[in-house]
């Protein structure tokens, strides 16, 4: 079987993936998503895009059978993406509109197989619906710092949990990455979801 590869910083990818059983290594890409070749492309398209890029710089980094996961997210809400903040001025006025309101948290997902040299990728969508949120509450949690690098200003595994009143879809996808999108990608791309794990299904901890 070939080595799995994720190429993500994020901890909270690792995480998924981790918790998941999948047995794998992290190369990151550092590919720049702040590029405005990026900004101007819709949020479905630009999710996939720059997960297709991520995965291939990681390829390029690799010389031994290996299946490259790469993903990217965003956060659209009324049309427009929303990236990460990045500063407090616009964490804080995100917070705003979202509070009460609806949006669709994007990740665009791409696996490359080395070992055959082919790839699929594909998009998951989940709804998130905020509940209100007051000036108090938004700038206690701006000062926290946790806003300011993650897709949207908000994540669904630490304190902006507080402010979700409910998803539709798969909650993973929220957090970083779709959990069952990538069990199905690799299945499509011929390989065993159970032997990628190091975990053995009914195994006792």
């Amino acid at each position: 079987m070939p080595r799995v590869i994720l190429a993500s910083a994020s901890p909270s990818r690792k995480k998924l993936l981790d918790t998941a059983g999948l047995d794998f290594d992290v190369v990151v890409s550092n590919v720049d998503e702040e590029l405005p070749i990026y900004e101007t492309l819709p949020p479905l398209e630009m999710v996939l895009a720059l997960a297709i890029v991520k995965a291939h710089t990681v390829r390029e980094l690799i010389d031994y059978p290996a299946l490259v996961i790469a993903c990217d997210s965003t956060f659209e809400f009324e049309g427009v993406s929303l990236g990460k903040p990045l500063t407090p001025d616009v964490a804080r006025d995100r917070a705003r509109k979202l509070s009460g309101k609806s949006g669709y948290l994007h990740t665009g997902h791409c696996i490359v197989d080395l070992n055959r040299n082919i790839e699929i990728s594909d998009v998951a969508s989940t709804k998130v619906t905020f509940g209100e949120m007051s000036d108090e509450e938004i700038n206690d949690y701006v000062a926290s710092g946790e806003p300011l690098n993650v897709a949207g200003g908000f994540t669904l595994d630490g304190l902006s949990s507080a402010f979700i009143s409910s998803i539709e879809g798969d909650y993973t996808n929220v957090i970083g990455l779709s959990v069952p999108l990538v069990r199905s990608m690799i299945l499509r791309l011929g390989y065993s979801w159970h032997e990628l794990t190091h975990q053995p299904i009914g195994a006792e901890n």
